[in-house]
């Protein structure tokens, strides 16, 4: 049987608490709204809250990182010792999730085998990243892990599942699972549902991983909280060496809890994120942009231009869509390096619009992803660069509700 890098975990919940209260959103999301953080502080008050687990980087920029780590791992020790938690043993967690468009997203919750992950580019490991890691973003999850007894995951991995045969056969057999969980998640986070998977049923989940992933060069791609998942593998490989080999093999610092999806499934939507150019001439920068995308070999991508000057269309070939992007953005990092200028980030078309009717703002809006994309990308170019696409919008990411002991 082909070895799987995702298994079943001891996995723990909290019992008798405000589930609405206690789960919150992912750490990145709304990274430059500390008023969402605010709101969200001021409803959770004394309440028990994974708020109180983590950093908000909407935060980052005023908080001491080694204070908050200690503050976090106090607040995980206090819960642990007030019995707030109870344990699913070796199991799966089956979650139903509602989005903001009323989709139903499935996913897997379980543990990755960090042995099998590596982040780096060129990586030829079976667990890879789907961006690039900024290395300076690690310090401060490295820390909260190192001084931390549990973990949660906003990790969102994703399995080449075309036929729907692992995850989404599950909801099939709700009825002879065990609820764990059911209920609104705050801020208009949708609702979240999730079952127990434990005997013939997790048995099953694992035996079908087993026949996708084989043969398979990548199992896994990270899709959601890359930085996140980095952080546990440095905190592991530095943890690693002052174990014996024994200790190393059963060691829960070795694995990290993550939601396992199904790139495929109809309700994770791949969004471009479009580049804004500020402070330059549209129409030189077009030129450039159409002679140099243009070059070179691999099949034709379409991106759209809007400026004050009107709207048109460039081809950039490339191998893959992540090639392209790549191919864009080093063109870009370097025009604005020379020529000045600012390059801005934006999620949605309209707002793209609306931006470039400013002079000397240019506006790229980059072709959708076709979901085969994303794992040929990776397979064949590595990493995508920064800022590619995103996984559904702000409020659909993956709240902190699960927790399980790493040490």
């Amino acid at each position: 049987m082909t070895n799987i890098s995702f298994l079943p975990a001891d996995i723990l919940l909290p019992d008798g608490v405000d589930m609405e209260k206690w789960s919150v959103v992912a750490c990145d999301q709304f990274s430059s709204e500390p008023i969402y953080w605010d709101r969200v502080e001021k409803m959770i008050g004394e309440s028990p809250s994974t708020l109180k687990f983590i950093v908000p980087e909407a935060r980052l920029e005023i908080i001491d990182p080694e204070q908050s780590a200690a503050a976090a791992g106090g607040e995980m020790e206090k819960y642990i010792k007030d019995g707030l938690f109870r344990t699913i043993e070796h199991a799966f967690i089956y979650v139903e999730r509602t989005v903001s468009d009323g989709s139903v997203r499935r996913g897997l919750v379980g543990m990755i085998d960090l042995e099998a992950y590596d982040y780096m580019p060129g990586s030829r490991s079976v667990v890879r990243a789907s961006e690039k890691t900024i290395l300076s973003r690690l310090p401060a999850r490295i820390e909260i892990r190192k001084r931390a007894p549990l973990e949660m995951p906003h990790i969102m991995a994703l399995i080449n599942d075309k036929e729907r045969r692992v995850i989404e056969t599950l909801a099939e057999e709700t009825a002879e699972l065990e609820p764990v969980y059911n209920f609104e998640l705050m801020e208009n986070g949708g609702r979240v549902k999730g079952w127990r998977v434990t005997g013939s049923v997790c048995a099953g989940v694992t035996d079908r991983l087993a026949a996708l992933f084989e043969g398979c060069p990548v199992q896994i791609i990270i899709g959601d909280g890359n930085h996140s998942l980095a952080a546990a593998k440095d905190y592991w490989d530095k943890l690693k060496p002052s174990l014996g080999k024994q200790e190393q093999d059963g060691h829960p610092a070795r694995y990290a809890l993550v939601e396992l999806g199904n790139v495929y499934d109809s309700a994770i939507v791949f969004e471009a994120i479009h580049r804004l150019v500020s402070g330059i001439d549209p129409a030189k920068l077009v030129n450039a942009l159409a002679s140099h995308l243009s070059g070179g070999a691999g099949y034709d991508y379409t991106l759209g231009w809007v400026s004050t000057g009107g709207t048109g269309r460039l081809t950039a070939r490339a191998f893959s869509i992540g090639e392209m992007i790549d191919k864009l953005q080093t063109f870009l990092d370097a025009y604005v390096g020379k020529s000045g200028g600012i390059i801005d980030y934006i999620h949605g078309e309209q707002s793209l619009n609306e931006l470039s009717k400013t002079e000397g703002h240019l506006g790229l809006l980059l072709p959708p992803m076709d979901k085969s994309d994303f794992f040929n990308t990776v397979i064949d170019s590595g990493v995508f660069p920064k800022k590619s696409f995103s996984i559904g919008s702000a409020q659909d990411k993956r709240y902190y509700l699960e927790c399980r002991a790493i040490r």
